[in-house]
């Protein structure tokens, strides 16, 4: 809610939206939690997975030997390593995944697709895309592409601390 001006925030006062800055969150908001909505169902009732699950799997094609340490499958997915342990169980059960200890470090592990795995994704990827595509890509001009790309880059690069210590989800 916009209750003072933007130029009004001195002494604590909170720097409020401006009516044009929550028209553009409130899109932003509505948009992304209808997208991965969208996303996760379609996946749900074609693969039986969750987005981020599919998301994960894919992770682990563009890995090499599509084999990734659990703590830089974490981190490229963007989730806790609790969250992690149990998408893994589950794609573990589903014959998707395996684990395998890390030779150089007792603690670490690799989630490894399996070539099952593999085959769910080739079965599964076009439908994917496509709800992307009918989602995301064709309402958009080839300049209005570019310009989300770059927005949403900007913004990922600003929310990434590389600094020790920093509260990421990967490293909770």
């Amino acid at each position: 809610m916009n209750t003072a001006p933007a130029s009004s925030a001195a002494a604590g006062e909170p720097r409020w939206l401006t009516d044009e800055e929550q028209r553009v969150w409130r899109a932003y908001v509505d948009a992304t939690t209808l997208l991965e909505d969208h996303l996760d169902r379609q996946l749900q009732r074609d693969a039986g997975m969750p987005h981020v699950y599919y998301g994960l799997l894919v992770k682990l094609t563009e890995a090499p030997h599509r084999r990734l340490r659990m703590t830089e499958l974490a981190k490229d997915a963007k989730i806790t390593r609790s969250r992690l342990s149990h998408a893994v169980a589950r794609l573990e059960r589903n014959g998707w995944v395996r684990r395998e200890d890390c030779p150089s470090d007792k603690r670490g592990q690799f989630a490894v697709l399996t070539d099952e795995g593999m085959e769910v994704l080739r079965r599964h990827a076009p439908g994917h895309v496509n709800a992307v595509r009918q989602a995301v890509f064709d309402r958009l001009t080839p300049e209005q592409q570019k310009s989300l790309g770059e927005i949403m880059g900007i913004v990922a690069e600003g929310l990434q601390p590389c600094e020790a210590g920093a509260d990421l989800p990967w490293l909770r």
